[in-house]
């Protein structure tokens, strides 16, 4: 009985102490990952680009001017070259 009341005096403290460490580990090991910049994967810096690429060929677009082509006089002209 002696034996386990010092085993128990040293074992407890030392268990404590191990916690007490290795949540001050974790909290600093947490703290460097938010001041890092968040890695971008490949497929999303793809997806970001395509998109831009996409809206300056939007921006870029002119509105086509003036009238369309007359469509029924050309359907027309098809059938009887048949």
């Amino acid at each position: 009985m002696y034996l386990y009341k010092i085993f128990m005096l040293i074992a407890l403290p030392l268990l404590a102490i191990g916690w007490i460490a290795y949540a001050i580990w974790i909290h600093k090991v947490r703290e460097e990952e938010r001041k890092q910049p968040k890695q971008v994967s490949q497929r999303l810096q793809k997806s970001r680009s395509e998109v831009a690429e996409w809206a300056q060929k939007l921006k870029d677009f002119k509105k086509p001017t003036g009238k369309p082509p007359d469509q029924t006089g050309q359907s027309e002209q098809m059938t009887e070259d048949r």
